[in-house]
């Protein structure tokens, strides 16, 4: 259906028990989240560990697909009708099959076996319109493929780039704030075909030299130094730092689709945005309204999840949910059973239908 560049594989490493990260690891994920390009010199007195330790650290966490930092297009490059959940139904026999599938689709930012309504449950990005209808076509057009149903975003409340864990002290994280960078943001504008180059030389680590990126290019390093800096500071790209959500502690994970009324709709999706567990939301044109992705500790934190929220929206009603059994790609990563990174297919919303 799709051409595309085979997966960019990661090195294989020994599989450690579920949950075991340290707490310098989810302190390093922690920092990375909030500035997730700082030299490890910057990082060092924050976390009160040499520079060369948190390199090894970071390299093992890496290389064993336990934790990395990817790079995509920030929310506001992705016009009305472009960004989508889209719901897909199939052939029993054939969900495995389809969701590797389509994990290896450009447009495919995430992919998810689910328990509910669904079987499979995608996050689909396309520069325009004309390209998401074309991609939701052309699904339909799967042989495995029974039904889908799709869910337009219309405002992205939360990113799950700005959810952080709470790995690190206050104290920890005023002098992290004080690492980043601090100067003045550019007014948005429209992404670049150079831009987009770039964005894709840092999908599969958003920690990649200015060297290495030079060398992959042929550009001179200064020129993709400024490039880079512009390509961030205007906020036309997203870097953002994951971890296996297993070894982190993070057990499951739920995507809930509400209802508000229209004018509570704002208000509502910022209200969502605030609650701990809540790692993106968004309102999205269908009978529900409102939806968010919540990363959980336990099954049973779901519960608990709705009451919040219906406590803190009172005209709130939860229509649907949809239980994740297993991630097969988040945000461009492809991942294994146990959620560690085993490969990379960089999200592109501008890679054309085939």
């Amino acid at each position: 259906m799709h051409g595309f560049a085979g997966p960019l594989g990661l090195k294989a490493g020994a599989t450690p028990p579920r949950g075991t990260l340290d707490e310098l690891d989810l302190a390093l994920v922690n920092a990375l989240q909030m500035a997730p390009r700082a030299p490890w010199a910057q990082l060092a007195r924050p976390l009160g560990v040499d520079a060369a330790t948190l390199s090894r650290r970071w390299s093992r966490l890496r290389d064993s697909g336990e934790a990395w930092v990817t790079c995509y297009a920030a929310p506001s490059q992705v016009t009305y009708g472009a960004l989508a959940l889209v719901e897909v139904s199939c052939v029993p026999q054939a969900r495995e099959a389809l969701a590797e599938q389509l994990a290896r689709h450009p447009q495919a930012m995430s992919v998810e076996l689910v328990a509910g309504s669904c079987d499979l449950l995608l996050t689909v990005a396309a520069a325009t319109m004309s390209l998401m209808s074309g991609y939701v076509l052309a699904l339909g057009r799967i042989e495995t493929v029974i039904a889908t149903r799709t869910h337009l975003v219309q405002r992205v409340h939360r990113d799950a780039s700005e959810w952080r864990m709470d790995s690190l002290s206050r104290d920890q994280r005023r002098d992290l704030a004080e690492t980043e960078d601090g100067g003045a943001r550019t007014a948005v504008a429209t992404l670049t075909p150079e831009d987009r180059v770039l964005l894709l030389a840092l999908a599969e680590d958003g920690r990649r030299s200015v060297t290495s990126i030079a060398a992959e290019l042929g550009r001179p390093e200064s020129t993709v130094r400024r490039s880079l800096h512009s390509l961030l500071q205007g906020g036309r790209a997203v870097l953002r730092c994951d971890a296996a959500h297993l070894y982190a502690g993070w057990r499951s994970s739920a995507t809930l689709w509400m209802a508000v009324p229209p004018a509570q709709l704002l208000a509502a999706g910022d209200e969502l945005s605030r609650l701990r567990s809540t790692r993106m939301a968004a309102s999205v044109s269908a009978e529900a309204n409102l939806l968010s992705v919540v990363w959980l500790h336990a099954l049973d934190d779901l519960a608990r999840y709705e009451v919040q929220a219906t406590a803190r929206i009172t005209s709130v009603r939860v229509l649907n949910r949809a239980v994740n059994l297993r991630w097969v790609k988040r945000m461009g990563r492809l991942l294994g059973d146990d959620g560690r990174s085993t490969g990379c297919v960089p999200v592109d919303p501008w890679h054309p239908i085939a």
